[in-house]
């Protein structure tokens, strides 16, 4: 395996990067700006600051200008920002940089920041091949049927890279070339502001064209080589929403192709979606219709699905969760789930516990063994070691004010319809008869029963009836 470190030799100095997220993407037709829309988990400019840190850029610089302090919280404090106050190009938007950069003479890699599916091992090659005698940059260049909205990449009869014209500034000839500019690139840092300096928006956009520092670079009799891209996929760009699920649809195959080569049965990968900050352990099973997200941790041996959701859980060895709904919460080993359970933020299962269908649970801790088979809300609540909750069991959590704790002790046994009313406790061993409600503490291995004493009333229901029948035929 490729060292992320390999490029940056200790006696070189170490690349940097610029990434380019300043614009408005009117595009995408969105108040969000375009650098926060989630690819897989993640912003979308976060993939690009990830793939530079497996590389091993340490430092990166992100430009940044529509929606500014939004992007700035939403892609992390782990990297420096400048701001482009006007949007006048990407030429304009990487010499925000050179303020932060300027003593910088090692290599600088210009990173677009909407190319969410580029590699670490991508950008060390790019590096790697700016770093090479006689070079003066180098660029990642790519090849597809129909490039339809990115600039064309000319070459010389060498092979060196001359210029890069626009889509919207090619002539009919330069329009069918089908090698195209995927936006990343590798300039030594003196040139590359040097030349940033002497860009001009002479061009149908009106703006300065980061591109053409390529041009200027041969035109002082400089080389810049092409990287090629083996998939061009890796560095398709999002515009539109189009765009943005075709990057989804080509992430979930990463992702889900990984799993399954490290030890994880996927029945349905069509059917099936995983976050990239997901972890699941070797032989476990993910069936049909399955959403894994967020933080969610999966250990070994557990079968998800069909029809699961698990967003932020963490999940123990040996578990069963079924056409249910988690979010925020630990489940500990050898736990059953489902069909059709809500388990909401604040939840700690322990092992062995059985939630069933039509179970709800809030901000529950809930001990080993404990079995609440179907039917029942349990909120705000700690249950003992195996007790059993009977179906169509409540706790009464909120008052209309401010919620509250019911505590209910080990091997305890609520009886059918128990409304539990906090707060309130139930002491180990108790139990409560079926249809009662609880509204004082019950002490350890008492009964308590809390309904109205029944009355039976013999052919009440016969009269009951004839009387309106009766009442009928009169109003008839």
């Amino acid at each position: 395996m490729t060292s992320s470190n390999a490029f940056i030799e200790t006696h070189l100095e170490p690349a940097v990067a610029v990434i380019l997220a300043a614009g408005k993407s009117t595009r995408m037709r969105s108040q969000i700006p375009k650098a926060l829309h989630r690819v897989c988990g993640l912003p979308l400019t976060r993939h690009v600051i990830e793939a530079c840190r497996q590389a091993g850029v340490q430092r990166i610089v992100v430009v940044i200008g529509h929606g500014a302090e939004q992007v700035r919280q939403g892609l992390g404090g782990d990297v420096e920002y400048v701001v482009q106050a006007e949007q006048l190009g990407t030429g304009h938007a990487a010499l925000c940089a050179q303020p932060a950069l300027r003593d910088h003479q090692g290599p600088i890699l210009l990173l677009a920041g909407d190319v969410p599916l580029l590699k670490a091992e991508t950008l060390q090659r790019l590096v790697a091949a700016a770093r090479q005698p006689g070079i003066a940059g180098a660029m990642l260049v790519a090849t597809m049927e129909d490039p339809t909205g990115y600039g064309r990449v000319l070459l010389d009869s060498a092979g060196y890279v001359q210029r890069i014209v626009e889509q919207k500034d090619a002539s009919p000839e330069e329009a069918t070339i089908k090698t195209w500019n995927p936006s990343v690139y590798c300039f030594k840092g003196l040139g590359l502001w040097e030349r940033l300096s002497r860009v001009r928006a002479d061009n149908a956009q009106k703006e300065y064209y980061l591109t053409d520092v390529v041009e200027l670079t041969a035109a002082d009799g400089e080389r810049v080589i092409g990287v090629p891209v083996a998939d061009a996929r890796e560095v398709l760009g999002v515009n539109s929403r189009l765009d943005l699920a075709e990057v989804i649809r080509v992430m979930q195959e990463r992702v889900l192709r990984d799993l399954m080569l490290s030890g994880v049965t996927i029945r349905d990968p069509h059917s099936t979606y995983v976050d990239v900050t997901v972890e699941v352990a070797p032989d476990t099973v993910i069936e049909p219709q399955t959403y894994l997200l967020g933080n969610t941790r999966v250990a070994s041996d557990c079968v998800l699905g069909p029809m699961t959701v698990l967003q932020d859980c963490t999940v123990g060895e040996g578990c069963t969760i079924v056409m249910s709904h988690l979010e925020g919460s630990t489940v500990g080993r050898q736990v059953r789930i489902g069909p059709f359970s809500r388990v909401r933020p604040g939840c700690l299962i322990g092992d062995a516990v059985k939630i069933g269908d039509f179970v709800e649970l809030k901000n529950a801790v809930v001990g080993e063994g404990v079995s609440a088979a179907h039917l029942s809300y349990l909120g705000d609540v700690e249950i003992g070691a195996h007790t059993n909750v009977g179906a169509g069991t409540i706790t009464c959590n909120y008052d209309g004010f401010k919620k509250h704790r019911t505590t209910i002790g080990e091997g305890v046994f609520l009886g059918s319809d128990s409304i539990l009313v906090a707060p309130v406790t139930i002491g180990d061993g108790a139990m409560t008869a079926a249809g009662s409600t609880i509204t004082e503490d019950v002490p350890p291995n008492a009964l308590a029963i809390g309904r109205v004493r029944q009355i039976t009333k013999l052919e009440w229901a016969t009269r009951w009836r004839n009387a309106r029948r009766k009442r009928e035929r009169m109003n008839g």
